[in-house]
């Protein structure tokens, strides 16, 4: 029988969610749900289309914070989740399978399968080792899905339209945006029902002190095994839901170069921060939209902007909060 989890010298990062209260959460949601009226109102619908894009990417973030934040897993391979779960999405739509109750689940599925394949390799190697094999990995995807001319080469996969839901019109991009918020909102729901429970408890454990919890009967493997396939899962989710808003995939999406931008938007809001992902994609996002329309030099800005950011606030931005990483509302 196990024992009870182990708890963590006053030094260590203490274990727990970093939970908003339901309060804050409601004042988010209401945020999130009055946006896009708003902007339809001022005429500006372009920003409709970016509030889908900061949602989507929240959630293959926040995919990435379950692995990194809460099972310390530093993946540089999350892109491959993302991108199968777009091209899962772009082959389905080729073939007349455009129902989003079909289309949603099999990226999410298509992922996660992908996940547990990768992740029953990596999750045997540590530190470094591990974050090279998972970029490894996701290289290996890139150059598939650009070599096989069954998934469009360079080019990638266009769909024609997006999914369908019955009783909403999906090509219109104010029904899109409640679409991937409603989403957004049952996946952040499941998201705070897993960190909130004993599995959740046993995962940030074995961030933790991996070794005591072997020791004590855990099966650790299994537990980052299990958190590293739902991410991917959840990655995957998102990259459907992108190629929907995008109107197709490339194998960009595929590339280290995203995986380092779901890195940044992490650490950017908070790894361990229930909330750090949503943050760190929403600021990320916002940045870089707003300096690119007055400078063609906008990474150098962005860059500097960021470092700034993350030298202000090692633990991301969310530790401004007064919630700690193991601290509960």
């Amino acid at each position: 029988m196990s024992e009870p989890l182990p708890q963590p010298e006053k030094s260590a990062t203490p274990l727990g969610t970093g939970l908003p209260s339901p309060w804050a959460a409601l004042a988010i949601a209401i945020l999130l749900a009055a946006y896009p009226l708003v902007m339809n109102a001022l005429g500006q619908t372009f920003y409709i289309g970016l509030g889908s894009r900061v949602l989507i990417l929240a959630l293959a973030a926040s995919a990435l914070n379950l692995a990194l934040g809460y099972g310390g897993m530093v993946s540089l391979g999350h892109a491959a989740f993302l991108g199968a779960g777009a091209y899962t999405a772009a082959i389905l739509a080729g073939l007349g399978m455009n129902q989003a109750w079909v289309v949603l689940p099999s990226a999410f599925a298509a992922a996660a399968v992908l996940a547990g394949l990768t992740g029953a390799i990596s999750l045997r190697t540590r530190g470094v080792y591990f974050i090279m094999i998972t970029l490894a990995f996701a290289q290996l995807f890139y150059y598939l899905a650009v070599s096989l001319p069954s998934l469009g080469g360079d080019d990638g996969l266009p769909l024609t339209e997006r999914s369908k839901l019955p009783g909403l019109r999906l090509e219109n991009d104010l029904s899109f945006y409640y679409f991937v918020l409603g989403t957004a909102a049952l996946v952040f729901f499941l998201l705070y029902r897993l960190v909130s429970s004993r599995f959740g408890r046993a995962l940030v454990a074995t961030r933790e002190n991996e070794r005591r919890m072997a020791a004590i009967g855990y099966p650790v493997f299994r537990i980052k095994l299990l958190a590293y396939t739902l991410s991917g899962g959840i990655a995957g989710l998102a990259g459907g839901l992108l190629a929907n808003l995008s109107m197709g995939v490339t194998p960009h999406t595929l590339t280290w170069h995203q995986s380092g931008i779901l890195l940044v938007m992490t650490i950017l809001g908070g790894s361990g921060y229930f909330w750090g992902g949503l943050t760190g994609a929403a600021i990320f996002l916002v940045l870089e939209e707003t300096i690119s329309a007055y400078t063609e030099h906008w990474n150098l800005a962005l860059g500097l902007l960021l470092l700034f950011i993350v030298l202000a606030a090692p633990n991301g931005v969310m530790s401004f909060t007064g919630f700690r990483r193991g601290e509960k509302a």
